[in-house]
């Protein structure tokens, strides 16, 4: 079952499209409050380290897309470390930054590349410090809750009393944030055409969805009054159902054309394992003098997007740490060297919990990461997915035994067979993890698979970290590690080496499938059983109308008609399929919606659209689902036909969460017959160039295949007339695939 394409739908290529949408995340990961400079023709960013270090990753880019990194800004390691203003004053280059401890900090340099100073302590309160040049030509920095302190002209020192000058924007009482506390942070400062605009953020950084936001003050002077925005705020996630929940911490920029963007971060829906990604929106200004977020604009290169120059895979060839490469709360290069291909670290500590972590950042919901270990005497060694000392998982060895930890589950201990020198390797797909280890990396032992890891996030766990690949070295001596791999594990069409088809059968009302090499011939999967049993996963005992997708993720996406239509025969019902004359034929009103990323290990959620709203209280049948990606909404949606009482059948459509357990709009018509009373039923779409194309069957007169097209996924399709099957008998369930002749229910 190892790379299955599947029939028809997996020759849309995964991925395509996921930037069509804005925002775009030009990183990521765990990005976290980010701060942006435009220098001339070159930009650069950097981030909050948090517990890593060294810290201050510092990115460059000539177009906002395409970055690479440049250098580490600070080395040291003394607290935890966040929300940076990244700025340049006077041919010099400064970052201001809080700690844990309560302090704030600067560093400098007068080339962005370094060296950088050594941290500078400056004696305000407050975080997220955020620097300006107030009207009188003077240097000041803001602080959360409204507060500015003056500096010295050097920016290095504090001249004077803090004053607060700023109270926020009040937001509407009923509004799910993260606490009572308004949580005024992260000013972000600028001057344009006669006002200062500071940019904050509000509402806290995590928690529900809808906790974070910008707001947007402006003034003529640095001291106030400052004046809210009418558009506040400017960036918000308003419910749990948009791609990016916790949107915040702003910054306002512009490029070299004109245009003008806001940068913030955000938690992707379902990934906050990932961390906070760094998103890019367009900008526009009114008339009176105000921003706000626009749907359309002209990137700086066109049919460019977001990339990141940055190789996470290590062969540990050069005499140093690379970039991508963070200690665990300490800086310990001293405890590092580097021999022939090989990184020994000196260990410490006993466990994941106090032992020595190297880390990188995750960029990928679906990713695979492996090392080669050796042990040395009295050590221990191995491969985690690592969140803090209380959350991780994967795999570490004494040369005796495997420690298998599984997050939240209690771990396992398995004997070692290998021995002392072993490969590791973590397939993390979707927060379901598989741990494997091998001898030479060709036969691999599985030791856990379908662990569930999504609970090792802040919201569970606090800190503000994500769930980050880490090599570990505990006990005594030193660990070696080789050829560290990390990749993005989303298979691309090259990549895979068969067809898959799914359907059903009447006689047991269960799934089936079956597999081919070339998509013409197939041999039944399971021997020709069913690889679900309709009885055991539908509300009325059977399934029909099976469709799979592949997702954009990677996991596979399996909607089925919750409808036995026997159930008199087989003792279910009074009737076989019907409800009454009231409602006609069919007695279903729900499908089944099923996740998985192996085609093993599924998730199942049962859907019942007449209890979704009053208004659908009357549904008389719902039927033949097909999944699909709308790259414009970036979301996966569902539409299928259905029909009120004994009405005509039309096609509608929803939107569906991507756990695929929860609908998440109202059903909306996707497309109806022209004609009065006749069905338009078994929808099928295919994108071919910027057009979307939707077969259906229409039950005008013998009924046959038609066609409508339409330049958006969902709706919108304009009515053809021709007749696409010329066959003189009824027809159903059409269905067009890239490479492949249509195929129909015929």
């Amino acid at each position: 079952m190892k790379k299955l394409l599947l029939l028809i739908v997996l020759f849309i290529s995964v991925g395509n499209g996921i930037w069509a949408q804005v925002p775009k995340a030009i990183f990521p990961g765990d990005y976290p409050d980010p701060s942006i400079l435009r220098d001339g023709k070159d930009y650069y960013m950097t981030h909050s380290p948090f517990c890593y270090a060294p810290g201050f990753l510092i990115w460059h880019s000539t177009d906002l897309m395409y970055w690479e990194p440049i250098c580490r800004a600070l080395p040291e390691y003394e607290a935890s470390i966040w929300a940076p203003d990244l700025l340049k004053y006077q041919d010099r280059y400064y970052i201001y930054y809080p700690t844990s401890t309560g302090e704030n900090y600067v560093i400098y340099a007068d080339d962005i590349r370094g060296p950088w100073s050594k941290p500078v302590k400056l004696d305000v309160k407050g975080i997220d410090p955020g620097h300006v040049v107030g009207e009188d030509g003077k240097r000041y920095l803001f602080t959360n809750n409204g507060w500015i302190t003056p500096l010295s002209d050097d920016g290095l020192k504090v001249t004077g009393k803090s004053r607060k000058v700023y109270d926020g924007w009040e937001y509407p009482a009923n509004w799910v944030t993260e606490g009572k506390d308004m949580y005024l942070e992260s000013p972000k400062l600028l001057y344009k055409d006669g006002y200062y605009y500071m940019m904050s953020a509000e509402g806290g950084t995590a928690g529900p969805a809808t906790s974070h936001m910008c707001v947007v003050a402006r003034s003529k002077s640095v001291f106030g009054p400052w004046e809210n925005s009418p558009y506040n705020p400017i960036v918000h996630t308003y419910s749990a159902s948009e791609n990016w929940w916790s949107k915040g911490h702003g910054t306002l920029i512009d490029d070299v054309n004109g245009n003008w963007w806001v940068v913030y971060h955000a938690y992707a829906n379902g990934y906050h394992t990932l961390g906070r990604s760094t998103l890019i929106e367009p900008i526009e200004w009114t008339s009176d003098g105000w921003c706000r977020t626009k749907q359309e604009t002209v990137w700086l290169s066109k049919n460019r997007q977001p990339e990141w120059k940055m190789e996470l895979s290590d062969d540990f060839s050069k005499p140093e740490l690379g970039l991508q490469w963070t200690f665990w709360k300490e800086y310990a290069p001293k405890a590092l060297t580097f021999t022939e291909g090989e990184m020994q670290v000196k260990a410490k500590g006993l466990t994941p919990a106090d032992g020595r972590l190297l880390l990188v950042t995750a960029m990928d919901k679906c990713y695979e990461t492996e090392v080669e270990v050796r042990l040395g005497n009295g050590n221990i060694g191995g491969l985690l997915l690592y969140y803090n000392e209380e959350a991780y998982a994967g795999v570490a060895s004494d040369g005796k035994n495997f420690m298998v930890y599984r997050g939240e589950e209690k771990p396992l201990t398995v004997a070692n067979q290998i021995g002392k020198n072993f490969r590791v390797k973590l397939l993390n797909q979707g927060n379901r993890l598989k741990m494997s280890v091998s001898a030479d990396g060709k036969p691999w032992e599985v030791l856990a698979q379908n662990v569930d890891v999504a609970r090792l996030n802040h919201n569970v766990y606090k800190g503000f970290y994500a769930l980050r690949p880490a090599l570990l070295a505990a006990g005594k001596g030193k660990t070696g590690f080789r050829n560290f791999r990390y990749r993005n594990a989303i298979p691309e069409e090259k990549d895979m080496g068969a067809y898959l088809m799914v359907f059903h059968r009447d006689e047991t009302h269960g799934l089936y499938m079956a597999v081919s090499r070339d998509g013409y011939t197939f041999t039944a999967v399971n021997e020709g059983e069913p690889v679900l049993a309709g009885d055991t996963i539908a509300y009325q005992r059977g399934i029909r109308d099976p469709h799979i997708f592949r997702g954009p993720d990677g996991a596979f996406y399996l909607a089925m008609t919750d409808l036995h239509v026997f159930g008199l025969r087989d003792g279910y019902r009074k009737t076989e399929w019907e409800r009454g004359p009231e409602y006609g034929w069919g007695n279903n009103r729900g499908l089944v919606l099923m996740k998985s990323w192996d085609l093993i290990h599924w998730n199942r959620a049962n859907i019942r659209f007449d209890k979704l709203s009053a208004g659908l209280s009357e549904v008389g049948c719902v039927w033949a689902p097909e999944v699909a990606y709308d790259d414009k909404k970036g979301k996966l949606m569902i539409y299928y036909t259905m029909r009120f009482k004994s009405e005509a059948n039309k096609l509608y459509y929803v939107y569906v969460n991507d756990d695929f357990n929860k609908i998440e709009s109202t059903p909306q018509i996707l497309f109806e017959y022209p004609m009065d009373g006749v069905s338009a039923i078994d929808g099928d779409i295919t994108k071919i160039g910027d057009k979307y194309h939707l077969f259906y069957v229409a039950h005008d007169g013998i009924g046959g295949i038609k066609q409508a097209i339409s330049d958006r996924m969902n709706g919108g399709y304009v009515y053809d007339a021709r007749w696409y099957d010329f066959e003189p008998k009824a027809c159903e369930a059409p269905t067009y695939g890239k490479g492949l002749e249509r195929t129909s229910g015929c």
